[in-house]
């Protein structure tokens, strides 16, 4: 075992797990039975928040990153997106929902930035709903 390791050695840790040599039950698992999981872990980082634990919420938050790192497994296995795929996109949501600091605009409370963020996300969802009514060429 490594002293530290980073997250693309977690990525392989992940892949191997998931591998032909890898762990019956990791292989076994899909989105939908890892779910109870997803609920339980989230649910256990509101704990530790809640009694103001920082040692259990770092284990907590660890046992919340294995389950996005299987989600992200199992969907690359597919072809559907990697852990990358989802680092890529939370990176470009915090850049476009943030114009008052990778940007020019001037916002000055947290308010002011909330009321930003909704309506940076509903012009995202009607982008993306008129994306999804364009006609597709073959």
């Amino acid at each position: 075992m490594r002293k530290h390791y980073s997250f693309i050695q977690l990525t392989s840790l992940m892949a191997r797990l998931r591998g032909p040599a890898g762990c019956p039950w990791d292989r076994k698992q899909t989105h939908k039975s890892l779910l109870k999981y997803l609920r339980e872990e989230s649910l256990e980082v509101a704990d530790a928040v809640r009694k103001g634990r920082p040692d259990h919420l770092c284990e907590e938050l660890g046992d919340l990153l294995l389950q996005i790192m299987f989600h992200s497994q199992i969907a690359s296995e597919k072809g559907r997106f990697s852990i990358h795929d989802v680092v890529d996109g939370l990176a470009k949501k915090l850049v476009r929902r943030h114009p008052h600091v990778f940007g020019s605009m001037k916002l000055g409370t947290a308010r002011q930035v909330a009321a930003r963020w909704d309506d940076i996300k509903k012009m995202e969802r009607a982008l993306k709903k008129q994306d999804r009514a364009r006609p597709r060429r073959p």
